[in-house]
Formats: C-alpha cells, structure tokens, sequence
C-alpha cells in the first residue's frame, strides 16, 4: 500500500475521491443502518405547527423498521426513493474531508513511525507502527471533519412525516451552529473519535496486513482479487469491532440539545432500557454497508494509485 514518491495531495485526492465513490454506492445501506439505530431510544418528538416547532416528550418509538431489505423497503414507500440518500450531500463533503486525511495520511504516518519507533530493524509486518498510524490519521480526520458527520446523521434520521428537520445542508450547518452554538457541530466528537480510531485500525490496518500477508505467501498476486478478499476480510472485522461505539455515536449526534449529558449517559441509558443487545442495533446494515463501502473504496483506491503511477 505504500507509494512514498507520490506528492501529497494526490495521495489526499485520491482517497478522498475514493471514498466519495464508495459513499455513493453504498448510501441507502448507510441510512438503513442509521434509522435501526435510532429506533427505540426515548425522544422528544418533534412536531411542527405555524408558529414554529413545538418539542413534545414522547416515550420509545415502536418497532417502525424490520431488517435491512424490510427497513430500505419501509422508508421508499413511506418517503420515497430520494430518502434513502438523504444527507449524501454532507456524506460527500464528509468523505473528502475525512478519508483524504486518514487513508491518504496513513502510508507517510506509518513510515514517520516506522522510523521513530522501531528505527526500520525488519520487522515486515510492523503491527505496532500500522496500528499507531490507523489511530493518529483517525483521531486527526474526525477532529477536521466532524460537522460534516453530525449533518449527515440528522438528515439521515429525520423523516418526513414527522416534518424535516433542515432542507439544505448548508441550513442545516448555520441552523445547528445558531441554535446550539459551535459545540453542536462537533457534538460527538468523543465517540466519534473513539469510533474511528477502532474503525481506521479495524478497516486500514486489516486491509494492509493482510494483503501484505497474502502477496507475501503468494496466495494471490497484487491485483484485483486480492483487493476484494482483503476488503471483505477488513469490513467484517471493523463491523465486529465498532458497531458499539456507532450506535452511540449516532444517537449521540443525533439527539436534540439537552436530550443526553454526554456519549457516556447515552451508553448507560441504552444499556437500562434496551439492553446491551442495543448496542448492536443496525449490525446487519452496517456490515452490508462497511463490506460493500471496503470493497468499491479499496479496488477504486487502488486503481486510482496505479493510474497516478502510471501517469507519473
């Protein structure tokens, strides 16, 4: 995965592009799993009348969604097929933001590491320096691209029947920034970063590892295939490894202000009323999403690397 002589921002714009890529392919699954998250927490319901919004206290919402085909299936006849790409504007933003910086961060980060921790001694597989660099460009990417992450939740979560929340995203970015300040747009910014930094060691630093290992054993050769089983591999493991802290994360970001203290309070309430299988709300979508987004970003990444390599 390493390509050193390429220049720095081709590295960012290729991941970045990528990843947008990857986002659009897989947008419906990822709205699918944010509305299997939210179902069930105990909400104000919003309601909207002429003189503006008037919050109403609403206990746990019923069992409005069933599974991903039956989730995707409800909210196309309920609000029509543009919903399940809700928020792809911000998703897009998001993305450029987001994964230019930890994906096309992470081959100099890891070789920075390489050379301050373990001074190159010969390690081939140098997990330590992998797994430090897939937390670095994590924490560093959520901390530049956070507001863009809270937009794409809400307009993700909010339906329309119960009145949409925000129209546009750039509505919604000076609505949530008038309305809760700048602390609002990098609401969740704790879990978010937590989230992430296990999803860019689960997701990258799996990729890395085994491609390595599988064109070092000459299992398979650099190409295609071996991207795609990489990939596949990478996604279960992220899934596996984050589902908890994303489903805290969504709620968390998507609350009104005032709903949840902190990501913390919104774990404990999670665990009181639903139980810790709660935390793995949305598993299927988000592994459906996580295995489809690995595979077009990774065989799309890597084919924008060898069309720079070539070029150069």
């Amino acid at each position: 995965m390493t390509d050193l002589d390429t220049p720095l921002y081709l590295k960012l714009l290729t991941a970045g592009t990528a990843a947008c890529v990857a986002d659009f392919a897989s947008f419906p699954l990822d709205t699918a799993k944010v509305r299997l998250q939210i179902q069930g927490e105990g909400r104000p319901v919003v309601a909207v009348n002429n003189g503006g919004a008037l919050l109403v206290r609403g206990g746990a919402a019923g069992a409005q969604y069933n599974g991903l085909i039956g989730t995707i299936i409800t909210i196309t006849r309920q609000e029509g097929p543009r919903s399940l790409y809700n928020g792809l504007s911000a998703g897009l933003q998001r993305q450029m933001c987001f994964a230019s910086v930890r994906l096309g961060l992470y081959d100099s980060v890891k070789t920075l590491y390489q050379q301050l921790l373990d001074g190159n001694r010969g390690d081939s597989l140098n997990v330590g320096c992998r797994v430090a660099a897939g937390l670095t460009t994590g924490a560093l990417a959520v901390l530049l691209a956070q507001p863009t992450d809270v937009v794409k939740v809400r307009f993700q979560a909010q339906q329309k029947q119960n009145g949409p929340r925000y129209k546009t995203t750039m509505q919604a970015y000076k609505t949530i920034a008038a309305q809760e300040g700048a602390r609002g747009l990098w609401k969740g910014t704790f879990p978010n970063v937590s989230r992430n930094a296990i999803v860019n060691v689960s997701e990258i630093v799996c990729y890395d590892i085994i491609k390595d290992l599988l064109i070092q054993h000459r299992l398979m050769e650099d190409a295609i295939p071996c991207h795609f089983t990489s990939a596949v591999i990478a996604g279960f493991c992220t899934t596996l490894a984050a589902s908890p802290v994303d489903v805290v994360k969504t709620r968390y970001m998507n609350s009104p202000k005032g709903e949840y203290r902190s990501a913390i309070d919104c774990a404990l309430r999670m665990m009181t009323k639903e139980g810790p299988g709660a935390f793995y709300k949305g598993f299927t979508p988000s592994f459906c999403r996580l295995v489809s987004w690995n595979i077009v970003m990774w065989i799309t990444y890597e084919q924008f690397k060898l069309g720079v390599a070539r070029i150069e």
